[in-house]
């Protein structure tokens, strides 16, 4: 009985001793943003926001959106990035004004989330009942899945263009376990160094491949054929759909900030920032390599090897790691909250609980190597509900009465004042994701995904590598003698 009474004393003092310190570090990180802890790993302003949604929304995509542009043919493709990209930054603020609904009503009902990290399926639960949040956490979880596998095949792919000593599926292995000390990261509070490196990354590479399009000019005998086919251009522009859907984690962002109010522009103003890099770069690379690109969806492998491009290679792994990072912690707290550690202040302790989460995410990124297809199938199929349908039904259903609508924590937007109009919106963005984004785009990302399937095979262990030179070099040679 005695040891028991002895480690209840033990940790009643503790909680409180941790409560202050927690209070204390707070109103630390209000006063002295000098302080070096909190200059680099406490995030909370509405810039350590913007620089992570603008870093989260474009990694690997922007290697991937000149293979769209061949797709799409030039003309569509920038409407589209301009299109879905608006979209986008609507349905974040969509999801920016129900979580503060959510948070109103449950702060009135004196709800603490001191040690909570409140999640977009939470938000669904409290304002629309068990369904919805069994639905959003379904289509959540199961989009930041692919998405950090595609991160991981991604890595493997890029490493190959500085070092192809080994192949792709080895470089996968080593990536894994890199990519497996995430799990040390507690929070978004800690992204603050990671999200200004990571964009500054994303806006080297972007760059990077504007000037070196346009430096190395058109190859010979260019052709910019599209749009071809169908399945093509749905697929690209499906594509595009998941570039500027990467708000999965808008909740969780959200909630690392000291005034989440401020957050209702800060997407917007990060996909404008955004757009500066996506729609020069696919152009320019697309201008230069035409038809090309409709084999080579990595847009790395038909630029020259030089010190700018091993530089741009291996920026892009270091952002695709922090990528990692913020496609996985949503997922790791979700697990920790099915098995009860989300509340452990133990950083090592919940390192290892969230090892689970990582495990399943490297075996698939073996499985299927292959990431411009998946980006596509993903977008029509998890992305287009994720953060675009489940988001504008939502809010529809939050405010279809009365009292709702004058209860409303946040009134609709200045540009927008009248809450028929935002319905109308609303109304029209789930009927067209529905119609092309999942319906089209669901049908031609699976028709293309199974053709890779096909053509590489499940475990290919080096998928889109060129194939070994030797060997054509002989045969040319034979043929030639022949011909004489």
């Amino acid at each position: 009985m005695l040891p028991q009474k002895q480690a209840e004393e033990a940790i009643v003092p503790n909680f409180s001793e941790t409560e202050n310190e927690a209070r204390q570090e707070e109103l630390e990180d209000e006063h002295s943003m000098f302080n070096v802890k909190s200059f680099l790993w406490h995030g909370g302003s509405a810039w350590d926001a913007w620089f992570s949604c603008a870093s989260n929304q474009v990694a690997q995509v922007l290697l991937t959106l000149p293979y769209s542009f061949s797709q799409l043919g030039m003309l569509s493709g920038i409407l589209f990035q301009i299109f879905y990209g608006l979209m986008g930054s609507w349905t974040a603020y969509l999801i920016s004004v129900l979580y503060i609904e959510y948070r109103t009503r449950k702060e009135k009902e004196n709800v603490s989330f001191k040690n909570h990290v409140i999640q977009w399926f939470e938000v669904l639960d409290g304002l629309l009942g068990p369904y919805w949040k069994a639905a959003g956490l379904a289509f959540n979880c199961t989009f930041l899945l692919f998405g950090s596998v595609i991160q991981l095949i991604a890595c493997a792919s890029n490493i190959y263009y500085i070092n192809d000593h080994l192949d792709k599926r080895t470089w996968t292995y080593i990536f894994g376990a890199c990519c497996a000390t995430t799990v040390f990261i507690p929070s978004f509070h800690n992204y603050r160094i990671w999200s200004f490196l990571g964009l500054g990354m994303t806006t080297y590479t972007a760059w990077y491949l504007t000037i070196a399009a346009v430096v190395h000019g058109q190859v010979e005998g260019v052709t910019h054929t599209g749009p071809k086919k169908l399945v093509l251009y749905f697929t690209g522009a499906t594509n595009i759909l998941y570039t500027f859907g990467g708000h999965a984690v808008t909740v969780e962002i959200m909630h690392a900030m000291w005034k989440p109010q401020k957050f209702k522009y800060i997407y917007l103003l990060a996909t404008l920032y955004v757009f500066t890099l996506t729609l020069p770069s696919a152009s320019a690379v697309y201008w230069a390599f035409g038809d090309e690109l409709l084999n080579h969806s990595n847009a790395f492998s038909l630029l020259p090897k030089n010190g700018f491009r091993d530089a741009a290679v291996i920026l892009m792994l270091i952002h695709q790691f922090i990528t990692f990072g913020f496609a996985c912690t949503p997922l790791y707290f979700v697990w920790e909250k099915v098995i009860g550690m989300h509340d452990t202040k133990s950083i090592c302790l919940r390192a290892l609980a969230r090892l689970p989460v990582v495990i399943p995410i490297w075996f698939l990124a073996i499985i299927f190597p292959f990431f411009g297809p998946i980006n596509s199938a993903v977008g029509a199929l998890l992305v287009s509900f994720t953060v675009y349908i489940i988001p504008a039904l939502a809010h529809m259903l939050t405010y279809r009465k009365a009292s709702a609508r004058q209860n409303a924590a946040e009134k609709p937007p200045l540009f927008l004042p009248s809450w028929t109009a935002m319905y109308a919106l609303n109304a029209f963005i789930v009927v067209w994701v529905l119609v092309v984004g999942f319906g089209f785009g669901g049908w031609a990302s699976m028709t293309n995904f199974v053709k890779q399937v096909d053509t590489f095979g499940l475990f290919a262990k080096c998928y889109q590598c060129k194939p070994p030179p030797p060997p054509t070099i002989t045969a040319n040679a034979t043929i030639t003698t022949h011909h004489h």
